[in-house]
């Protein structure tokens, strides 16, 4: 028998395959060759998918592809991921999903070039 007090339980954020299978949808969401949007039917389902182009050289493709659906509810309530604005057809609601923080450039600082002269006396020192 284990003691409860030396016993403790991981928490689901603690998963191993939780933060792979996140980070693996992510990649998928933030790829801006890859739109994903989540679909939600008129009796409540939804469905969170992209479109995968055919590729000739592997012949596979040509297909949408379903994302896990707890994966992207969690993202989504984590502030992770957010939808864009609602595409309403008798049906179904579609929403573009995107990451919830967009990567931002790296700032280059321009760099003044140094006088001929002062670059000589720096590298003879």
């Amino acid at each position: 028998m284990v003691s409860p007090v030396l016993y403790q339980s991981r928490s689901r954020s603690d998963d191993p395959f939780e933060a792979a299978a996140d980070a693996g949808v992510l990649r998928v969401i933030s790829d801006s060759r890859t739109p994903v949007f989540l679909t939600v039917h008129a009796r409540g389902r939804r469905r969170y998918g992209y479109w995968q182009p055919y590729d000739h050289i592997a012949d596979r493709g040509g297909c949408y592809v379903a994302l896990p659906t707890p994966v992207c509810d969690r993202l989504y309530s984590q502030g992770r991921i957010t939808l864009g604005d609602p595409l309403v057809d008798p049906g179904k609601t579609t929403y573009r999903v995107r990451p919830a923080n967009d990567p931002v450039a790296p700032v280059r600082i321009p760099v003044a070039p140094l006088p001929a002269v002062a670059a000589a006396q720096t590298l003879a020192a």
